[in-house]
């Protein structure tokens, strides 16, 4: 124990108490929640961040998306507007949020991306923009339980799962373990591979303590080859400066040293908001080396592209490093038929 964790202990109980008293509420039925006549699947988890969500999201538009009208809807943090704003051309991520416009860079041909804090709200506004609409991917949304999902996934890692953790502050958890009985699937991210079947089974009789009836599902992270930020430089230099704005980092940072010399590494919090003062240390480190580089997270690229940052960025090659679920096929088969039975309940077909 650090020696400043007993001073958090009565801040994470009044918190602890707070968030329980919330969820009883909506248990015994006094805060309603609403279930939407269109196929709803909520994507969250129990902390703070930092557990895979986009990346599982993005899996599940690429299960869905060549069959259905999909749409994303989440908060939208960090973005410097509110309300509800459903993204197009004009769409940047001060407006709608990183993570949500990391999204519609890769399939805006495909699906509608929307923010919106009232997701009760949103919705009903995404279905009269969109009436073609079949289902909605509810980004962040576990403890938003004024919407009634159809399919609760609740997303943990391997290195930090909920069942260890403990509420905010003495931990990273945003309401209690047991909140994680409200999940029909729960998936581990970012484990290893291999995994052994005896950690496997460990982990498994933990997440029954909490929840008896979900599917349990481990997965991990695969990253894709390079990819140029800025479309205009085709040549991968032999050093880079990282730069990385997530909630952890750390795995994020070990795959490019095992492929990539790294010189520095730049690692701002989670949606951290560049200025132009970090641009600057950022490309003189970059000039520090010879034939250096920038690489960043799929996240973080879609700031760092910027129009405000082009001149400062001008000579600087900048790549970023995709990541994707690894999952089973067996599993990923799972979850698509459990969604497809939603979908047929609901009156909506392929």
């Amino acid at each position: 124990m650090r020696w400043f964790e007993p001073l958090l202990f009565p801040f994470s109980f009044i918190y602890d108490t707070v968030t329980r008293f919330r969820n009883h509420l909506f248990d015994i039925g006094h805060k309603n929640s609403i279930n939407f006549d269109i196929p709803t699947i909520v994507v969250g988890n129990l902390s703070l961040g930092g557990t895979g969500k986009t990346p599982f999201t993005e899996f599940l538009i690429r299960m869905l998306a060549d069959d259905f009208k999909v749409a994303t809807l989440s908060r939208g943090y960090g973005r410097k507007t509110s309300g509800f704003v459903l993204a197009d051309e004009g769409s940047d991520a001060n407006q709608i949020g990183d993570e949500p416009f990391q999204i519609y860079e890769k399939f805006k041909n495909k699906i509608s991306v929307a923010v919106g804090e009232d997701r009760v709200m949103a919705i009903p506004q995404i279905i009269t923009e969109r009436p073609d609409t079949e289902v909605i991917l509810l980004d962040d949304a576990f403890q938003h339980r004024y919407v009634k999902g159809d399919i609760n996934i609740m997303l943990t890692t391997f290195q930090k799962p909920f069942f260890e953790d403990n509420v905010v502050p003495l931990g990273t958890l945003r309401e209690a373990r047991k909140g994680a009985s409200r999940a029909e699937i729960i998936i581990v991210t970012k484990c290893p591979n291999p995994i052994d079947t005896g950690t496997k089974e460990s982990y498994i009789n933990e997440i029954k303590r909490y929840n008896k009836k979900a599917k349990i599902f481990f997965v991990g992270l695969k990253y894709g080859l390079l990819q140029n930020v800025l479309g205009d430089r085709q040549s991968v230099p032999s050093n880079f400066v990282l730069v990385s704005g997530i909630a952890n980092d750390q795995l994020f940072r070990k795959e490019a040293e095992k492929k990539h010399q790294i010189s520095y590494h730049f690692s701002f919090s989670d949606h951290h908001h560049y200025k132009s003062d970090h641009i600057k240390e950022i490309v003189s480190k970059c000039k520090e080396v010879k034939e250096s580089g920038i690489l960043t997270t799929e996240k973080d690229a879609v700031k760092l592209k910027a129009s405000i940052f082009r001149d400062y960025l001008a000579e600087i090659p900048i790549f970023a490093m995709p990541v994707e679920i690894n999952m089973e096929i067996k599993d990923a088969d799972f979850i698509k038929e459990s969604i497809l039975q939603v979908i047929k309940e609901k009156g909506y077909s392929e």
